[in-house]
């Protein structure tokens, strides 16, 4: 099972990197857990500047852009 962070304040661009990512892990039968990460503290750990930021399983894959759900898609199959 695949640990998916969303790093950021709870803004729009945050929520909508949530909804691509749960419909990708929905469409590929991904089993995966969610958690959100608000505190700027916390989300700085990870070595991110801008959010949102989607981390897999501990590593940072992208940070400052909603990627496409062919993007996503591709990390989630390759973790």
């Amino acid at each position: 099972m695949l640990n998916i962070k969303f790093l950021g304040g709870g803004c729009a661009n945050c929520k909508r990197l949530e909804q691509i990512t749960r419909k990708v892990t929905e469409e590929n039968q991904i089993a995966a857990e969610f958690d959100h990460v608000t505190d700027f503290a916390d989300i700085m750990k990870f070595g991110v500047m801008s959010t949102p930021a989607l981390v897999v399983d501990g590593k940072v894959l992208s940070s400052g852009r909603i990627p496409s759900e062919t993007e996503i898609a591709g990390w989630l199959k390759a973790a």
